[in-house]
């Protein structure tokens, strides 16, 4: 089993039976791994490294001055996560990274009590700016992906795109220090672990580390790949879909080579569905293929999802 490469532009700048035969390709890819690579998704090489500069300046930031915008509540997802405060993987130590989170920007005036904003630092607004045009590219390409997904599975081409027009997603900017200590009994650099939504965007550098388990419990590497984006299913997308599509659990591992010393450097788009939008099995259900799962609000299963992993 390996992860498929799939041209996206015959999608985005093709015709009906273009786009249909793109979605078919996405299907098998959502159906048999959930695992693909995107290839022209829309993001330019430019902007691309332009955000992964930005991470690199900020988490080469001091750690008090990042702790000004720790992440210190329950729900709010947003702000800074240290160095082993995440566990993806319940039964292994804390992960070796940290991480920066950031959702929809809400302008200074239309802010309300009790209202959940972003963090940010001082005097930083190039910082600012440029993760905040990239959320906003993400959120473009996520859509048009999620499109495809509704024409794959024979459901209106808005389906998906209208239980996600909240914009409740969230752009995370990773860093995996380098190895100065021998770590913990079975700790890694992100402990194996499925994403909780719908689909993921990942845009990672040279230094590798990622796998993903195959259906037969194999492990295989998922490297960059040049001008492509790694796009993965979620929780919500395997229960919406009945398990059509898979989640599928993946890891981060630690180098056994001289990138042990070296930092890793990665960028994750977490698109999520309305907070109130209901999830229910969709009618590819049948008598031979029943809903496994009853209906669930999307706010409520991340809620669950975050608090048992921090």
């Amino acid at each position: 089993m390996q992860i498929p490469i799939i041209d996206f532009q015959p999608f985005t700048e093709g015709d009906s039976a273009t786009r249909q035969a793109v979605a078919q390709q996405i299907y098998q890819a959502c159906h048999e791994i959930g695992f693909m690579y995107l290839k022209n998704p829309g993001i330019s090489p430019q902007q691309i490294e332009a955000l992964f500069n930005q991470s690199k300046f900020f988490f080469n930031l001091p750690l008090e001055v990042k702790q000004q915008l720790a992440w210190s509540d329950k729900v709010s997802n947003r702000g800074y996560v240290g160095v082993e405060r995440e566990r993806l993987d319940p039964d292994k130590p804390g992960d070796l990274k940290e991480a920066f989170n950031v959702g929809k920007e809400v302008k200074s005036y239309d802010v309300a009590p009790g209202m959940i904003v972003n963090k940010w630092l001082p005097d930083q607004e190039d910082f600012q700016s440029d993760v905040l045009a990239f959320w906003d590219t993400c959120c473009q390409v996520t859509e048009q992906v999620l499109q495809a997904f509704a024409i794959a599975l024979q459901v209106p081409e808005d389906f998906f795109a209208t239980k996600h027009d909240q914009q409740n997603h969230t752009l995370r900017l990773l860093h995996y220090p380098p190895i100065a200590k021998l770590p913990k009994l079975g700790q890694v650099r992100a402990g194996a672990h499925s994403d909780y939504g719908s689909i993921t965007l990942l845009f990672q550098d040279q230094i590798g580390g990622l796998e993903v388990q195959t259906k037969d419990s194999e492990w295989i590497l998922a490297p960059a790949i040049p001008d492509t984006v790694v796009v993965n299913t979620g929780d919500l997308m395997q229960r919406w879909t009945n398990h059509v599509f898979c989640s599928t659990k993946h890891r981060v591992m630690i180098p056994t080579d001289e990138r042990i010393e070296r930092s890793r450097y990665s960028v994750a788009f977490f698109c999520h569905p309305n907070h109130d939008a209901e999830i229910a099995c969709l009618p590819c259900c049948s008598l031979e293929n029943p809903a496994i799962y009853p209906p669930i609000s999307a706010g409520d299963h991340l809620l669950s999802r975050l608090q048992a992993t921090y």
